[in-house]
């Protein structure tokens, strides 16, 4: 039980358990091939003493699922991987393979069998680079610009139905936590 944990993050984690259950008791969830406690994982330690630390444990296991989740809908085919690079160069424009690769954190082999592969399928053009004639230039096409925004449509819709599922007062704590979870995302 968390009742005892030393002074929280300013991210609220939600009311304290009420049962007796012990750490040791408590029913596993996997995730991810990842055996993880009900009540138990590294907490993060305090900014401030007015709310408990966060359950890192738990934290990656409602991330994990939800990604799952919004996943879980016609990717235009696309994997993951091709998916994260198509996205990477809808955000940063015409970008060198290099760049991409590290951005992706990839190896530039790997990236270079991906970009094959949604070039064949019309979603991105490489260019010669004009600086360089032994770099290339990757684009975004029209139909890759068409892709992402109907990939980007469906999983804002799925959310925005998942998210009807909630009260007023978890809404209220997911929007608080909105920044939060914005640098989480953008870090590493």
């Amino acid at each position: 039980m968390l009742a005892s944990a030393a002074p929280v993050s300013s991210i609220p984690a939600g009311p304290v358990p009420t049962d007796t259950a012990s750490a040791d008791t408590a029913p596993a969830t996997t995730v991810a091939g990842d055996a993880v406690p009900a009540t138990t994982g590294q907490s993060v330690p305090a900014t401030t003493g007015s709310q408990r630390a966060i359950d890192a444990a738990r934290l990656r296991v409602a991330v994990l699922r939800l990604s799952r989740r919004l996943r879980k809908h016609d990717l235009a085919g696309l994997t993951p991987s091709q998916l994260s690079t198509l996205s990477c160069v809808g955000k940063t424009g015409p970008v060198r393979l290099g760049d991409l690769a590290a951005a992706e954190r990839i190896a530039p082999s790997t990236l270079t069998r991906v970009v094959n592969v949604l070039e064949d399928r019309g979603y991105l053009v490489r260019t010669p680079a004009r600086e360089d004639a032994r770099a290339y230039l990757v684009t975004l096409t029209d139909n890759g610009n068409a892709a992402l925004a109907r990939i980007r449509d469906e999983a804002t819709s799925m959310l925005t139905d998942i998210l009807t599922t909630l009260t007023p007062e978890q809404l209220a704590a997911l929007e608080a936590a909105l920044p939060a979870l914005e640098q989480l995302a953008g870090s590493g």
